[in-house]
């Protein structure tokens, strides 16, 4: 389905060509052929990168979870705006323009990093590794976390100081306007998947409170990456247009600067909840009760602790119960009603992958 959408995408890129270019003229001349060529590749690109994008969300759609569908849409927009902007450099020969297509680079790496954690995390779990690799998600998310802060934060403040000390001349800024407009498609495409997938995660819940909530970093990570470089495509036109407005080029300098703690702001919030997550979140306090409850019903249960838990993954939980049994039970009705009750919360709440059952001696500090 990716192939065919690549495919699809190039021909209607090729009628475009052929229709665009101008009949042979008698005298082989081949300057205005060349000229309508030039003025044809941004629509080109625009047509084969949408078209090929919109494959890639859609198989992925098809065949992966819904956070996986997220990350490969931010890959292949990411991808596009790298080609674009290294095709705008070469027409302009901007280092500039150079930088920023290094830039998304970098973003389309992330990408990378965020599907490596997400196949690393899914490997079957064994004798050297008794609970899986469910935190290497978490690992790769906050390198990730890592690459936003320093080279992105960082390269954008770096350049914004250096054109705020060399201001460089003013140029036609026709290539600048189409490389942002082109971005933001890829990008506001990219946002609206990861917006849709956390949207559907997140149900009533308020944004922040999701955030803080969640336990997918492979959904949040891109939702605020790419609602960093549409915040920070906006900037980056405001500072284009104002420089050229008032024939100030420090403007664009002052603008980079503004992109560079955009990205340090969005990088801090990443970094904070990716290290929560691997230190280990516990269960939502309306789980835990839920669960506690149900220990409880038990006829032989005489008292339950609070639960212990922690998060090993998005949908791996870890659960240690301290439970104080009938003490007429026998070792072997004992071990039954363990394994029942093990089988009964497993069913009511599958992302429990390990729950133990601890018998204790609870007294009169729990019911």
């Amino acid at each position: 389905m990716r192939y065919a959408g690549a495919v699809a995408g190039r021909e209607q890129a090729e009628q475009i060509y052929r229709k665009g270019l101008p009949r042979p003229q008698p005298c082989g001349c081949p300057g205005r052929t060349t000229r309508a060529r030039l003025k044809l590749l941004p629509g080109l690109l625009t047509v084969y990168f949408v078209t090929t994008t919109a494959s890639s969300a859609a198989a992925a759609t098809t065949d992966a979870p819904p956070s996986k569908t997220a990350i490969v849409a931010a890959l292949a927009a990411n991808f596009a705006i790298a080609i674009i902007k290294f095709v705008a450099a070469w027409f302009t020969g901007s280092s500039a323009m150079v930088a920023e297509g290094i830039h998304s680079v970098v973003d389309t790496a992330n990408e990378w990093l965020l599907l490596l954690g997400l196949r690393k995390s899914q490997r079957p779990a064994h004798a050297g590794r008794p609970f899986g690799y469910g935190r290497e998600l978490y690992f790769w998310s906050f390198i990730v976390a890592i690459c936003i802060f320093a080279i992105g934060g960082g390269i954008s403040l770096y350049e914004g100081i250096e054109h705020l000390r060399h201001p460089t001349p003013l140029r036609d800024p026709t290539w600048n306007y189409l490389v942002l407009g082109l971005a933001f498609v890829f990008d506001g495409a990219s946002f609206l998947v990861a917006r849709r997938t956390f949207n559907a995660q997140r149900g009533r819940q308020s944004f922040w409170a999701a955030f803080r909530g969640s336990k997918d970093p492979s959904i949040f990570v891109v939702l605020f990456e790419d609602a960093a470089d549409l915040l920070g495509l906006i900037v980056a036109f405001l500072g284009v247009f104002l420089s050229h407005l008032f024939n100030n080029p420090a403007l664009d300098g002052v603008a980079t600067l503004c992109i560079g703690l955009i990205l340090l702001v969005v990088a801090g919030l990443l970094l904070r909840e990716n290290k929560s997550l691997l230190l280990g979140e516990p269960a939502d306090a309306g789980l835990l009760d839920e669960l506690t409850a149900l220990v409880r019903a038990e006829p032989e249960v005489r008292a339950a602790a609070p639960p212990l838990s922690s998060y090993l993954s998005p949908h791996e939980l870890l659960m240690v119960v301290r439970v104080e049994f009938a003490p007429e039970l026998s070792a072997a009705d004992l071990t039954r009603t363990v394994e029942q009750l093990q089988a009964r919360i497993q069913a009511a709440y599958p992302d429990v992958r390990h729950v133990f059952i601890q018998p204790a001696r609870l007294g009169k500090y729990y019911p």
